[in-house]
């Protein structure tokens, strides 16, 4: 059994188990035993990492094995690896739209007349509101789904704010 720290870490934030629980999204039932030494998986361990803002490895005092030793590794490498594909795909789509956009506003101002401002305003403004709302209704819950161990950068900013 590996001795953890999740409770240091938890009292340096000034939380309670009940707190972390629902920061986790675990019940604290699940917290309790984690503070107790108890196993869990990778992912759950992942959620509280997320949670307390530290990174997996830093929930134990010491790792004593190997065994455990390498799925950390390879938990962190596909964690990695899960949010750099995500972090790829919402940004290609967001150079898409810039990309349509710049093509759009080039038609705009090629035609020049009083209806192609109109369209070029509508384009940049109302068109971001609904990629926006695209982003959040479907993109972000697909790649929740494909990629489960990343996080959208709504949720990374949403983490940050709440340690500070």
């Amino acid at each position: 059994m590996n001795e953890t720290r999740i409770v240091e870490l938890r009292r340096e934030r000034g939380w309670t188990q009940e707190k972390l629980a629902d920061s986790c999204g675990v019940g604290i039932r699940t917290i309790q035993r984690l503070e107790a030494g108890s196993d869990a998986s990778l992912e759950t361990l992942s959620l509280v990492a997320d949670a307390l803002g530290v990174p997996v490895r830093d929930l134990f005092a010491t790792i004593e094995s190997d065994e455990l030793n390498g799925r950390v590794d390879l938990f962190e490498s596909r964690e990695s690896d899960q949010q750099t594909a995500r972090d790829r795909i919402t940004n290609s789509w967001v150079w898409l739209y810039i990309g349509v956009g710049i093509v759009f506003s080039l038609l705009c101002f090629a035609i020049n007349t009083q209806l192609s401002s109109v369209g070029f305003v509508a384009y940049w403004a109302g068109g971001a509101l609904i990629f926006m709302a695209l982003r959040r209704l479907s993109l972000e819950p697909y790649l929740d789904r494909k990629f489960p161990l990343s996080r959208s950068k709504h949720d990374r900013r949403v983490q940050k704010r709440q340690e500070i």
